[in-house]
């Protein structure tokens, strides 16, 4: 779809609940990536790799609701604090039925589920990308040192900007990705940063994810 014509394309894209469908099966966009350096940084509570829990991550307190953004395709992303300034690319799903992950050849290059919810719209929006590739670390190589109330910009095609706050950072096995809890649907708007984490193995790859959990608190 040109980013000259995403509006048009609006009523084409799937449902969310078969977009979850697919994606609760498994997180298989980085599931045997091209990863090599020797590992992350990890989330400072969560280093070694956890499995799901029947609860969410701890949510911020509701306050003075941030009224989402209509729809609009992902353009950049911005994390200062890792010091991430990043394009964005639309992915779909492969012919297996995965989410795919964006290009792994270009180290500073975020995905969006194009089919899915958009950041600052109402529901959970997805942005994956690679942690490192054969020359070394990638967009999202700092993604586990960061921290709660450190915030994430993303750029989209109507000029507007949502600006997301982190409540949570975890790492999950796998093998055993709790679906409903990272993509399921708070009633806000929010955003999940993704890449691969956990422990690594020449022969598997990283057997986790790094999962970032962040709700919308500004437009602009």
């Amino acid at each position: 779809m040109g980013r000259d014509q995403w509006g048009a394309g609006r009523s084409r894209r799937t449902p969310w609940g078969a977009i979850a469908l697919v994606m609760l099966t498994g997180l298989a966009l980085m599931r045997n990536g091209v990863e090599t350096s020797p590992g992350p940084p990890q989330p400072a509570a969560a280093a070694s790799v956890a499995g799901p829990r029947d609860t969410p991550a701890s949510a911020p307190a509701d306050g003075d609701p941030v009224q989402p953004l209509a729809y609009a395709p992902a353009e950049r992303i911005q994390i200062p604090s890792i010091d991430v300034d990043a394009p964005v690319v639309d992915v779909n799903l492969d012919p297996a039925g995965w989410i795919e992950a964006p290009p792994a050849q270009d180290p500073n290059l975020a995905g969006w589920y194009q089919n899915g919810i958009s950041p600052g719209e109402r529901g959970t929006s997805v942005v994956v990308g690679h942690v490192d590739n054969l020359a070394g670390p990638a967009v999202f190589y700092g993604l586990g040192s960061l921290g709660k109330g450190q915030q994430i910009e993303v750029s989209r095609y109507d000029n507007r900007v949502a600006v997301f706050e982190i409540y949570g950072i975890e790492v999950f096995a796998k093998n055993d990705f709790p679906g409903p809890r990272v993509y399921g649907d708070t009633g806000h708007a929010e955003l999940r940063v993704i890449t691969c984490g956990g422990g690594y193995s020449k022969a598997n790859g990283y057997d986790g994810n790094v999962v970032v959990f962040a709700r919308l608190v500004e437009t602009r």
